[in-house]
């Protein structure tokens, strides 16, 4: 079993520095900004970045036109029940007038019969 290292603070302070020292040469050695690599890999940033925002754009299109597309078909079937209850109208406006004109033809026909009875009671009496 190893034993427990007690670092005394110079050691520790001494570790800390190495490894600030190693950070600040891993920064240096990063390659500069007109390095031909990094030049690529922003080229290749930006272009992903095109094609995003095209696919993106593209998207919002096609959401656009199938809202449209809805908005067209729900007007049409708006058009198509206000038609269909505007015929439904003239049909319950024609049967309720067929159903006048049938009364009015019956009170006419029982007048005719009344009167006809009462002409007939009229002859008999004299």
């Amino acid at each position: 079993m190893p034993r427990f290292k007690d670092n005394d603070v110079a050691e520790r302070r001494a570790t800390a520095q190495k490894a600030k020292q190693e950070m600040l040469e891993r920064f240096r050695a990063r390659p500069g900004d007109d390095d031909p690599a990094v030049i690529a890999r922003k080229a290749e940033r930006a272009a992903a970045a095109k094609a995003r925002e095209e696919r993106a754009a593209a998207r919002e299109e096609e959401k656009r036109v199938e809202a449209e597309r809805l908005a067209a078909e729900e007007k049409r079937r708006a058009e198509e029940a206000e038609r269909l209850a505007k015929e439904e109208a003239e049909q319950e406006a024609i049967r309720k007038r067929a159903e006048a004109d049938a009364a009015v033809a019956l009170l006419a026909e029982q007048k005719a019969a009344r009167d006809a009875r009462y002409a007939a009671r009229k002859k008999r009496r004299k």
